[in-house]
């Protein structure tokens, strides 16, 4: 049964964060620039309204602080103590070249990733808040960022130029490009019957699982997209779930659960859902079907398609991954585009617009905080499983 956490704001939540541990705190962001620290238990720890009144857009803790938060607003990243908020302990101001979407912090806590509205990517060395990339592809608002678990020179964007990128921070340029609305237009689950009209694929929240090879990307579209990557951080399969009948706003991999591969999410059909990837066939890491692949179909990877042939096999990475590694680095990789056909594990009608899912483990028992439109928390409760 789902619980209320009420009064913590008076104005529309638009981002939560857990902090690990046994007692981790949560914390709420929302319009206005109201920011709210609670106990596991959904008692109001503290309460601040950061200066300016500014919308609070991503709240994070770090990994390796648990008494360090993080919250995004406008252009700026204030940092809290969440256990006296009292005021901003020190602030990145013009940490974003324009309103920040997004932040996530490397597992170390030694850099601070921000997406913000120009498209670009800046990499903050923390402590201090220096600058040390700004990674500039996107063509639209980026939306949302992550750092790759075990690889923290590695870290995946998503944008509103449907577009989901692959960075290495030793350069200035994407790994590779992966562009949403050219797979959407190849994928059968695409065609149209006349009079039919699909929302384009513009990327909102992207995650990557504690392995640090398995990407997950909420969409526009409904869809999420699903990626595996494979030595040379080379895109080796591809596919999609069909998770939500609208616009699929978030997705989180779970990891407290069973395994690794359990997948949140939430969107603007008021649904959240709960999804056991473990036995798709993007994420079966056991399976070597690569192996079994023709070099002449592999080396097709590598460029754009060409022909109507290799648009048609869903054997392999669509034509739309650009990779950008340096010449001779064949992509030997295979994709997939089947979609989950089980369902999700567990649903949840929650009538609202999904503004954010938090995984997090209360009091023992795993869980799901989930914001929308409303100015209070509702969690439910995994303990079914």
């Amino acid at each position: 049964m789902a619980r209320q956490w009420c009064e913590g704001h008076s104005t529309s939540i638009l981002c939560v964060g857990a902090a690990g541990g046994p007692d981790g705190l949560l914390a709420s962001g929302s319009e206005g620039g109201e920011v709210t620290v609670w106990n596991q238990e959904g008692t109001i720890v503290g309460q601040l309204t950061l200066s300016g009144e500014e919308d609070n857009t991503s709240v994070a803790f770090s990994p390796a602080a648990p008494g360090l938060l993080y919250v995004s607003h406008g252009e700026t990243v204030s940092i809290l103590d969440p256990r006296n908020l009292k005021g901003a302990v020190e602030e990145f101001q013009g940490a974003g070249e324009e309103e920040i979407n997004a932040l996530a912090l490397n597992e170390s806590g030694s850099a601070l990733a921000v997406a913000d509205d120009s498209g670009a990517v800046r990499v903050l060395e923390l402590p201090g808040g220096k600058i040390c990339r700004t990674l500039r592809r996107h063509t639209n608002i980026c939306s949302s960022v992550a750092f790759r678990p075990h690889r923290p020179n590695n870290l995946v964007s998503a944008g509103l130029d449907m577009q989901v990128m692959l960075w290495g921070l030793q350069k200035t340029r994407p790994l590779w490009t992966l562009n949403l609305q050219e797979v959407a237009e190849e994928g059968e689950q695409h065609e149209q019957r006349p009079g039919q009209l699909f929302n384009p694929p513009l990327a909102h929240c992207v995650s990557v699982s504690n392995c640090g090879n398995v990407f997950a990307c909420a969409a526009e579209d409904g869809q999420v997209h699903l990626m595996r990557i494979g030595s040379g951080s080379k895109l080796e399969q591809h596919g999609t779930l069909k998770a939500h009948s609208q616009g699929a706003s978030q997705a989180h991999f779970v990891s407290f659960l069973s395994h690794q591969y359990w997948l949140a999410t939430g969107g603007n059909d008021g649904q959240v859902a709960l999804w056991d990837l473990s036995q798709d066939p993007v994420v079966a890491l056991e399976r070597k079907a690569k192996s079994h692949v023709p070099a002449a179909h592999r080396r097709k990877v590598k460029g754009r398609a060409k022909g109507k042939q290799q648009s048609q096999d869903k054997t392999k990475i669509p034509s739309t991954v650009q990779p950008e590694q340096e010449e001779g680095e064949d992509g030997e990789a295979l994709g997939t585009e089947e979609v989950l056909k089980s369902g999700p594990r567990l649903s949840f009608s929650h009538g609202n617009k999904v503004n954010w899912v938090c995984p997090a483990v209360l009091k023992g028992e795993p869980s799901l905080v989930v914001a929308d439109q409303s100015s209070s928390l509702t969690v439910y409760s995994l303990s079914v499983l």
